[in-house]
């Protein structure tokens, strides 16, 4: 109960501070960024401390993994950001809220998790199964090289905008005018719901990743929220920085794929088969050496691809010289 107080705290702050809608500059979302980081580092080293060092490499693996499935989330952000023309000063606002939301669903789902786990432990083949799945499905996107340019709603969503109407364009932070009479919802309410109920789509991978490295919903919960909590600002900072990932979701496909083999056998193990369990210090040292190769590898083929790009540039402006 003491963490999630603090969480709520280190929420109200954050809400305090960024309550006034603004343009969010590099600085303001560079110290914010390490402000969460450092807040997450701190509190797993608390628990080492505490002499809890199992639940310490758990939170980190968990929370590591967590931050690297929602880096993988911010493209979609970004669609979202853009189909609905958000004015930049208002962006900040919407994805605060889209975060709280984000986090309540998150709790909702960790909870019904861990009581499924705790009665049907049958069900890390499911979650083991489904994680090798969605690792493959990644792999064949990502090998198809088709990237999303545009960003569907949802059928609750548009259910949601039907029944309520939505006004023409933003009101500033309202979520709510009244036209002709009856109270209709503004664009600023729409993003908001849309960024928070696709997280929906996003917890059906990240649930069952986290609990393929601890069972434990204390560490769930609080590894997901220092992830999310600090999505926000990572959203300004690394904004452009994104497109040149190019290989993430080779990485996470990865990290998904191991941590699914990691709950099949852990499954066998709790059913009396003897097999090799991952321990929490392999699954961190993997998770930990997978993005930082996926990073490495990213930059130096955007690299590359902008050098193509580049020298395919002066080429054609040596053709129109030529011809001219």
């Amino acid at each position: 109960m003491t963490t999630v107080l603090g969480l709520c705290a280190l929420i109200a702050v954050d809400f305090f501070i960024g309550r006034k809608p603004h343009d969010v500059s590099i600085k303001e979302a560079g110290i914010w960024t390490i402000v969460w980081i450092v807040l997450a580092a701190l509190f797993g080293l608390g628990l080492l401390i505490a002499g809890e060092g199992q639940a310490s490499g758990e939170f980190f693996a968990g929370f590591i993994t967590e931050k690297s499935l929602s880096v993988d989330n911010l493209f979609v952000f970004i669609l979202i950001m853009a189909k609905f023309s958000v004015p930049s000063h208002l962006q900040q606002r919407v994805l605060l809220f889209g975060v709280l939301i984000a986090l309540v669903l998150r709790a909702i789902f960790i909870a019904a998790g861990a009581a499924v786990i705790a009665n049907f432990s049958w069900v890390f083949y499911i979650f083991g199964a489904f994680l090798i799945y969605t690792a493959w499905k990644l792999i064949q996107e990502a090998r198809a090289d088709e990237e999303e340019e545009d960003w569907e709603e949802n059928r609750l969503l548009k259910s949601i905008e039907k029944k309520f109407g939505v006004s023409d364009r933003y009101e500033g932070t309202k979520l709510f005018v009244r036209k002709n009479g009856k109270k209709i919802m503004t664009p600023l309410m729409v993003v908001m719901l849309a960024i928070g109920t696709t997280d929906v789509l996003f917890a059906m991978d990240s649930i069952p990743a986290i609990f393929g490295l601890t069972q434990d919903p204390y560490i769930v919960f609080t590894a997901n929220a220092f992830a999310l909590m600090g999505l926000r600002q990572l959203y300004f900072l690394i904004g452009g920085l994104l497109r040149k990932l190019v290989h993430l979701s080779y990485g996470l496909s990865v990290i998904l794929g191991f941590i699914g083999v990691k709950l099949v056998l852990h499954a066998l193990h709790e059913n009396g088969v003897h097999v090799p369990e991952i321990s929490i210090p392999v699954s961190l040292g993997v998770i930990c050496g997978v993005l930082v190769i996926t990073t490495i590898t990213s930059l130096m083929a955007s690299k590359k691809q902008q050098e193509r790009e580049a020298a395919a540039g002066k080429d054609e402006a040596s053709k129109d010289s030529i011809e001219a």
